[in-house]
């Protein structure tokens, strides 16, 4: 069983007398992937991602995509690719310096879910899933070190419209979006990087 917990968790544990709860809930905790963890993974068209610089500044950044955007690659290791953005790279610039990532899916609509996954990452210019993966500028793989699932009750009930306008999809080029034109930043844009189309 992975350590999911450390003094100051347990300090409050302590406080509210909850650590006998905890230690129920750390029972659940595993490092690799079932059949179902797979499944809801990759049936999501987003996730939220959590990263720390070297000096444990924090930053959360919401990542989507088709739903599989995200995929299990192996009994304790997921990968998503990076597509193109605002060029400020605070995720994945983290993850260069501090591999811990925390990942959090959840879904808002349909039946209410969450699972968590926490690890250590890495990035890649160089990884074979950039020649089959339409969109992506780079791949970031994912060591689980704690897979847990997270009590739903708190998330609102909410409708799924539809995908983003913006997400790779394979025969279809993504529309630029509106604020790589406004006059502030126009002038400094990158350009997008060559990606596989599908």
């Amino acid at each position: 069983m992975t350590m999911l917990f450390h003094e100051g968790n347990r300090r409050l544990q302590d406080e509210f007398e909850s650590r006998r709860i905890a230690d129920r809930l750390e029972s659940f905790t595993r490092t690799a992937f079932t059949a179902d963890d797979k499944a809801f993974i990759e049936s999501m068209p987003y996730c939220f991602l959590a990263t720390a610089d070297d000096e444990g500044r924090p930053d959360c950044s919401f990542k989507g995509g088709m739903p599989g955007f995200v995929r299990v690659t192996g009994p304790s290791e997921l990968a998503f690719p990076d597509y193109d953005g605002n060029g400020m790279f605070k995720s994945l610039g983290n993850i260069l310096v501090n591999p811990g990532i925390g990942l959090l899916f959840i879904a808002m609509h349909g039946r209410p879910r969450r699972l968590r996954v926490n690890g250590a990452a890495s990035v890649s210019r160089d990884d074979p899933l950039l020649a089959e993966t339409v969109g992506a500028q780079l791949i970031v793989r994912v060591a689980a070190t704690a897979i847990f699932p997270n009590c739903p009750r708190y998330v609102p009930s909410m409708e799924m419209l539809g995908n983003s306008i913006y997400a790779p999809s394979p025969g279809s080029e993504p529309p630029e979006p509106a604020w790589k034109d406004f006059a502030e930043f126009k002038d400094v844009v990158h350009p997008r990087q060559p990606t596989f189309k599908g």
